[in-house]
């Protein structure tokens, strides 16, 4: 299957997150990522993680955000290289960097530098908080940006304080973002510049309860017991049971109350207690099904159109046909040092046309297609 963007080169000036996980998912639609590294240091998340996490001694997480990837050390400081990097420039469909404000434009890469080589470019970019501001310099690093915008307050029970999320939330969503963009701008036959910002890309992730605020003007009350959505009433939540637990979303606590044989709430008949009193009835329900397994529960939930399921960790998730059957799962494989190595891996979660966007080809070692490169482009006019 010839993929989407077959024919598409990208020149990857990005590191970390929220960047490489944009030229990935580039990558997977079928274009070409020519990953410019650090002559030195190459991509810091090569090791910024400890070792425990390595596979043949290098990040596992930089081995999962830029399988398929091409490596090119450059040392944009050296004349020789940013005449190479030029020269590949000319050729390129798209030129993405998540920098900080500034950088490319000290390196001789603005958009009006990359546009007069260029004339038909993308010019993609990430920044932190955008270009313009008191926070424009500030790292644009996840942990900071789930602080500033608010969504720590939206997990976890009121009295646990501001709670991150245990992903690198604000990162993944602004590669994405980045992405639609870019597939956006390939509709151009001209210059143009794409900008997202990870504060602007987790903002709109709280598009929700930010315009809910803008009327009320409510500061955010989670409640105390099996929190799980602050906007929404009971039974919302995760419930323990006598062997694991269950997800239970929204629903009728009378109906609930005469499915599970729970007679405390059979007395909430009015829905529009069932936000105010969530507290109360969370309560009720959690020390009524702990008592009972929970496919003791969800054999009587489920039957009867109950939005619930069971709550699975990694493994039993892995095991179940419910992901198995979704082939989520790819090996990819590259020359590291001389040696084959082979991990598992996910593959894109896009299909087209019935059709799974899967790869072959393992993050690269560092700077593994240098030489090719080179003479690739120095042959190009």
């Amino acid at each position: 299957m010839s993929k989407p963007l077959s024919g598409i080169l990208v020149l990857d000036f990005t590191q970390f997150l929220s960047g490489p996980s944009a030229t990935l998912r580039l990558h997977d639609l079928g274009a070409r990522v020519i990953k410019v590294e650090h002559h030195k240091n190459g991509d810091l998340s090569r090791s910024i993680y400890a070792n425990a996490f390595d596979i043949e001694n290098e990040s596992a997480f930089f081995q999962a955000i830029n399988r398929g990837k091409e490596s090119l050390r450059a040392n944009l400081k050296d004349e020789k290289d940013l005449a190479l990097i030029t020269q590949i420039i000319k050729h390129a469909d798209v030129v993405v960097n998540n920098f900080r404000p500034g950088v490319m434009t000290r390196l001789g890469l603005s958009f009006e530098d990359v546009a007069a080589v260029n004339p038909t470019i993308i010019y993609a970019e990430i920044t932190g908080y955008g270009k313009e501001g008191p926070w424009a310099n500030m790292p644009g690093q996840d942990l900071l940006l789930q602080a500033v915008s608010g969504l720590s307050q939206l997990s976890g029970a009121d009295s646990d304080g501001h709670v991150p999320m245990g992903l690198a939330i604000a990162d993944y969503l602004a590669g994405a973002q980045l992405v639609q963009g870019i597939l956006a701008a390939l509709l151009n036959d001209e210059a143009t510049q794409v900008e997202v910002s990870m504060l602007e890309a987790i903002l709109d992730f709280q598009f929700e309860p930010l315009t809910l605020y803008y009327q009320d003007k409510q500061a955010v009350v989670r409640g105390e017991n099996n929190t799980a959505h602050s906007l929404v009433g009971a039974p919302y939540g995760l419930y323990k049971t006598a062997d694991g637990y269950i997800a239970l979303a929204m629903g009728a606590i009378v109906t609930l109350g005469e499915l599970l044989d729970c007679k405390p709430l059979l007395a909430f008949t009015d829905p529009s207690t069932w936000f105010s009193k969530r507290d109360s009835i969370k309560t009720i329900l959690a020390e009524h099904l702990v008592a009972q397994t929970s496919a003791y529960w969800l054999n009587i939930l489920e039957p009867a159109d109950i939005w619930c399921a069971d709550v699975l960790n990694w493994q039993d998730l892995l095991a179940h046909d419910g992901f198995k059957v979704l082939n989520m799962v790819q090996t990819v494989s590259n020359i590291h040092n001389g040696k084959q190595v082979n991990y598992k891996t996910l593959r894109c979660p896009i299909r087209i046309d019935d059709k799974l966007l899967k790869s072959t080809l393992a993050a690269p070692s560092f700077g593994q297609h240098s030489v090719d490169i080179a003479a690739e482009f120095s042959s190009h006019s």
